[in-house]
């Protein structure tokens, strides 16, 4: 039974069906927005696959709608705009489309096909369903059973057209609280071998998704070890089996205390309404946090693990496995000195020294990220609640107006050549001194910084 917003939206599509149909056309709408509406999600983009019509007749039929952007040589994909929705408007194809994929690589698209001929390219059973304009679900493969028991299942062999499809397994595993179906995961294993092919920026598209629309990364990257795929991903797959001291690790391995410091994660960017940026900061902080704990967890002479140094021995591993995940520079460059940082709260009194040194520390990451991710990872470790052990740190840092950025330099080069000083290296070294002095506390305003700087220069 359609709900009343299924129908809301299909009379918001009513005239394009209807311009499709008076040239012949049987439209359906299809794919992710099918499987939104039956979790009583809003579609943003809308797919319309339309049947028994050529690709230029239905260009010519959706002109009068607006722009209409043909996609391919074959009038295979036309991208247009209805009010809030972004609609892409395919004939069925013999190899369902991949994302972006290059003009001349666009496959052979086939009006004759049958609607199961074509959702039967689809990867997996929820994404293969389709309405008709009046309403009717079209579910050949068994979809909404599928999508009730949170279950992944791909929807025919074609599924192995394009092994991306595992991580895409991994995106929706998160977004939705799935689990992989036992056949599904033994055919993404036999995929495995493909994966070297797949383009970095394809990856990361993947991994993005299960970043910024997950609302359980832990079972994404469960699908991703079910899939046999966690292999790729070596500093990952390390994490599991690697012990930690019991009694700050009451859940178990480091893979465990990952899985939720990531769903602690994204509670706290919902909480905080964070961005995209600085929920994608904060959740592959988070997943990269403890990479550093398989090398150098050792166990002691009272048989307890220990991982000293596993902070700075993660910088490197998050590097490389950032790479691996085809990440753009600017988050390895935030990433990295979270990680490298997110013990520094331990056994340190947050006086504003410490916390300017911190920032400084930090940058381009910022005081505030870092509170989350020490907030994250202190949430991690159930049955102990969530706490925030750096809220005071933070605290400080507003106070100080260290929270956002690292502070500004309060002597300029500009006010040291003011004050007699050349231009040149020693201007430059002279700046550096008396930025550490800053951050130390010992002057508060530029005058008293210049001041020290002449006082302090040994000529």
């Amino acid at each position: 039974m359609l709900q009343p917003s299924w129908y809301a939206l299909l009379e918001r599509l009513d005239p394009l069906f209807a311009a499709m149909m008076r040239v012949g056309g049987h439209p359906l709408l299809v794919g992710g927005a099918v499987r939104d509406l039956l979790l009583g999600l809003t579609p943003t983009d809308i797919d319309i696959e339309v049947y028994g019509v050529d690709g230029q007749t239905l260009a010519a039929a959706l002109a009068p709608f607006g722009r209409v952007n043909v996609v391919g040589r074959s009038f295979g994909v036309l991208k247009m705009r209805l009010d809030e929705y972004e609609v892409d408007v395919a004939l069925p194809s013999r190899r369902h489309p991949l994302p972006d994929e290059e003009t001349g690589a666009l496959p052979d698209y086939d009006p004759s096909l049958t609607p199961r001929e074509a959702l039967a390219r689809r990867d997996f059973t929820i994404n293969a369903l389709a309405l008709t304009p009046s309403g009717d679900l079209i579910d050949y493969f068994g979809g909404r059973a599928d999508l009730e028991a949170r279950v992944l299942r791909h929807t025919s062999e074609a599924f192995g057209d394009d092994p991306l499809r595992v991580l895409r397994a991994m995106q929706f595993a998160a977004r939705f609280a799935m689990r992989l179906a036992p056949e599904t995961a033994a055919l993404c294993r036999t995929l495995l071998s493909q994966a070297a092919g797949l383009p970095p920026d394809r990856i990361w598209r993947e991994w993005q998704k299960w970043a910024l629309l997950g609302v359980f990364p832990s079972a994404g990257l469960r699908a991703l070890d079910e899939s046999g795929w966690l292999a790729l991903y070596p500093e990952l797959a390390a994490l599991q089996g690697c012990p930690q001291h019991p009694r700050y690790h009451p859940e178990g391995d480091v893979w465990t205390h990952t899985l939720h410091v990531c769903d602690a994660a994204v509670r706290i960017a919902d909480r905080d309404a964070l961005d995209g940026h600085e929920r994608l900061t904060l959740i592959v902080a988070a997943l990269c946090h403890d990479l550093g704990k398989p090398p150098t967890t050792v166990i002691d002479d009272d048989g307890i693990p220990r991982s000293i140094g596993h902070s700075e021995a993660g910088v490197s591993l998050t590097q490389t496995f950032l790479v691996r995940i085809g990440a753009p520079h600017w988050i390895e460059r935030r990433v990295t000195p979270l990680v490298r940082e997110h013990l520094a709260h331990l056994n340190v009194q947050p006086t504003p020294r410490v916390v300017r040194r911190l920032a400084h520390r930090l940058a381009p990451a910022t005081l505030q990220q870092w509170e989350r991710l020490v907030e994250a990872d202190a949430s991690g470790r159930p049955p102990c609640p969530p706490d925030r052990p750096a809220a005071a740190f933070l605290a400080v840092a507003e106070a100080e107006g260290a929270a956002m950025s690292r502070p500004a330099p309060l002597v300029r080069g500009r006010d040291l050549i003011a004050a007699g000083v050349a231009p040149g290296p020693r201007l430059g070294a002279l700046l550096r001194r008396a930025y550490e002095a800053q951050l130390d506390g010992v002057f508060s305003t530029a005058e008293e910084g210049v001041t020290w700087v002449l006082q302090t220069d040994e000529v």
